[in-house]
C-alpha cells in the first residue's frame, strides 16, 4: 500500500496544532475545502497578492485564498482604476504568486474586456490564466448576465469564483462607487447570487452590499460567500493587502481595517539608509570584502 500523501490527511481547516495534536502536513487548499469549512461553520480569509514575497508571507500566515486581482492596475501599475490592466500584464503576476505558495488557493482575476463578449472569449482567457499563469481558478464579475460564461468555464474544467454587488469593472455603468442591494434592489443581489451558484460557481464575492442582505445570501447559498464591505456574516473576507497593512496612504474605504503601517516603517527605513550613505557610514567594514 502506498504512503498517504498530505492531501489524504485529516480534513482541511481542522484547527491549529495543540500539545497533544501536532500540526498536519501542509496541503493545498482546494475549492471543496472552502465549502467544507462553510459546512462546519469555519471562516476563512483571502488577500490580494501580486508578487513572490507578499505571497509567501501570506501563505505562511495561513491565508487560505490569494487573489491576483485586477486591482494590480491601481496597486502595481499606477493606474487610477482597475479598468486599464490587461491579461498580458496580469498573467506574469499570477505566475509569480502561484510559483511562490505551497498551500493557498490562487485565484486569477479576469480583467475588464477579457470575458464579457462571449462564453468562448471567457474560456480562452481563463485557460491562459490556468496554463500560463498557474492559477487554480479564476474570478469574474457579474451575476445573471454571466451565467453563460460561468457554465462554459465550469463545463470545461475551470473553477469559477463569481463577484456580485458592486463590481468595480462596471463602475461607470453603476454611477461610481456606490453600495448595491439597498431597499428594492436587494432582490437583485439575491437573484444574482443564486444564479451564479446554479451556474456552477464554487464561491461568490459580495462587494459593498448591506450586511443584512449579505447575511441572507450566505444563509441561502450552499457555496461560500466572501465579503468586502459586506458585513460580518459572510463565510470569508477579502481585502487588498496594501490597504489592510498600510502600504497605501490616503483615504481608505469604510470597510478597510488597517492592521499595520508599512508605509511609515518603509519610509523611515529608506530615510535611515539614505542618511547612512550620505554620511559615509554605509557600507562599513563589516559590509566590505
Amino acid at each position: 500500500m502506498s504512503t498517504p500523501t498530505p492531501e489524504e490527511t485529516a480534513p482541511y481547516g481542522s484547527g491549529p496544532a495543540t500539545p497533544d495534536r501536532p500540526a498536519a502536513p501542509v496541503k493545498r487548499v482546494r475549492t471543496h475545502h472552502l465549502r467544507e469549512m462553510k459546512e462546519r461553520g469555519e471562516r476563512f480569509s483571502m488577500l490580494t497578492a501580486y508578487e513572490q514575497y507578499a505571497a509567501q508571507t501570506f501563505d505562511e500566515a495561513g491565508i487560505e485564498v490569494l487573489l491576483v486581482g485586477d486591482s494590480a492596475s491601481n496597486n502595481v501599475f499606477g493606474n487610477e482604476t482597475s479598468l486599464p490592466v490587461t491579461v498580458d500584464e496580469l498573467i506574469p503576476l499570477t505566475r509569480a504568486v502561484s510559483r511562490s505558495v505551497r498551500r493557498a488557493l490562487v485565484v486569477g482575476d479576469l480583467p475588464f474586456g477579457s470575458y464579457q463578449a462571449s462564453p468562448e472569449q471567457a474560456y480562452l482567457t481563463a485557460a491562459r490564466f490556468m496554463k500560463e499563469g498557474g492559477a487554480h481558478c479564476v474570478k469574474l464579475e457579474g451575476g445573471v448576465e454571466m451565467v453563460p460564461q460561468i457554465e462554459k468555464l465550469t463545463r470545461g474544467g475551470i473553477p469559477v469564483m463569481a463577484h456580485i454587488g458592486f463590481t468595480p469593472q462596471s463602475e461607470h455603468a453603476l454611477g461610481g462607487y456606490r453600495v448595491q442591494g439597498r431597499g428594492d434592489t436587494a432582490d437583485r443581489v439575491l437573484t444574482d447570487a443564486h444564479a451564479v451558484q446554479d451556474a456552477g460557481a464554487f464561491a461568490v464575492v459580495m462587494e459593498m452590499v448591506p450586511g443584512d442582505v449579505a447575511g441572507q445570501v450566505t444563509k441561502e447559498l450552499t457555496i461560500p460567500t466572501i465579503g468586502i464591505g459586506a458585513g460580518a456574516d459572510c463565510d470569508g473576507q477579502v481585502l487588498v493587502w496594501q490597504d489592510a497593512f498600510g502600504l497605501r496612504t490616503g483615504k481608505m474605504a469604510r470597510f478597510v481595517k488597517q492592521y499595520a503601517d508599512l508605509h511609515a516603517t518603509l519610509l523611515q527605513a529608506a530615510r535611515d539608509y539614505d542618511a547612512d550613505v550620505k554620511a559615509g557610514t554605509f557600507p562599513g567594514p563589516e559590509h566590505t570584502f
